[in-house]
């Protein structure tokens, strides 16, 4: 996937590949427990252009999946999606992140269990924080959730690009353990949904 290069370390998702391109892309960051869970789903949807796996939403500078993992960062297991708003908006993304992940337990999803694995939004500005803010709203008054839901909406400071090894982590080992089990169930129904 293109631009997936482009992308370090930097405070507001843009890329010099974005700023160059003809097309007005925008990002949006989620984290919805592992985030090779998130990305599998979301690289299928149509007018996302690429999904980074990374690491926000924490204090230390240029963390390691090591040091995430423990829980001392801060940081969350997210991903940052690059989109065509023309194709998708922001909305639909969010819509999507809440189908596809559990926004009511506190620091966990399924079998993952911690701090890094909180259902988080990070909004790049005031639009996509109110965006967020009214959808969990309207998701609460309808109680569209059993229980009330726990996603927390921060502004992004810095998205930290997770190491090599975990970006399209699905599309690469598809036969692992941990897909079969966890990840595949997952793009199976998003792709259903998708009629696929």
């Amino acid at each position: 996937m293109f631009l997936s290069g482009c992308f370090g370390s930097h405070s507001n998702g843009e890329s010099l590949a974005m700023k160059n391109s003809n097309k007005q892309f925008k990002v949006a960051t989620l984290g919805g427990g592992c985030f090779w869970c998130t990305e599998g789903v979301f690289e299928i949807q149509p007018g996302v252009v690429d999904v980074i796996s990374g690491y926000a939403g924490g204090s230390t500078e240029n963390p390691t999946y090591e040091q995430v993992c423990s829980g001392k960062t801060g940081h969350a297991e997210v991903v940052q999606l690059v989109f065509d708003p023309e194709i998708i908006s922001y909305e639909q993304l969010l819509r999507l992140f809440f189908k596809y992940h559990d926004p009511t337990t506190l620091n966990r999803q399924g079998a993952d269990v911690g701090t890094q694995y909180r259902s988080i939004i990070l909004y790049a500005d005031e639009a996509q924080k109110k965006t967020a803010e009214k959808l969990i709203k309207e998701l609460t008054d309808e109680k569209a959730y059993a229980t009330p839901i726990v996603t927390e909406v921060k502004k992004l400071d810095t998205f930290w690009k997770a190491e090599a090894y975990h970006q399209d982590y699905f599309r690469k080992h598809p036969e692992a353990g941990y897909c079969q089990a966890v990840i595949r169930p997952k793009v199976d129904k998003a792709k259903k949904d998708l009629g696929k």
